[in-house]
């Protein structure tokens, strides 16, 4: 769980977050769930494999604000040889959801076709409150 404070640059004309960016919140619970487990994306990206979003489904169920406090929270619900489904929650400081969402990532090659996932990455991700 990371914890995204909301500044002016967040939101759009309307004043509520910009929809898009919870995206990015979403990317970065990603990154801190996996190196909380050891697996470092740069690590991957060294030797030319990745993991690359193929699914986003988003909900949008309340408006956050400039000022705001959230709290986005990701965790695996499936995993297989080439796929994560990530499930996430962003809820606001009165703990009011904002956002649920999904999100599957598959790790490719440097060919950009699905790859095995090294057994150490799977193992380290399902390790620890997956």
């Amino acid at each position: 769980m990371i914890k995204e404070k909301i500044y002016y640059h967040h939101t759009d004309s309307e004043g509520p977050v910009y929809y898009a960016n919870y995206l990015k919140f979403m990317e970065e619970a990603r990154t801190e769930f996996m190196a909380e487990r050891g697996v470092f994306l740069k690590e991957q990206m060294a030797r030319s494999e990745f993991f690359v979003v193929s699914r986003q489904v988003v909900d949008y169920k309340a408006p956050a604000f400039y000022g705001d406090v959230l709290e986005v929270e990701s965790e695996i619900s499936e995993i297989s040889a080439v796929r994560i489904k990530f499930e996430h929650i962003i809820k606001n400081q009165k703990g009011e959801i904002c956002v649920s969402a999904a999100t599957t990532l598959v790790y490719i090659g440097s060919n950009f076709k699905p790859k095995v996932m090294p057994d150490e990455i799977r193992i380290r991700l399902k390790g620890k409150d997956a």
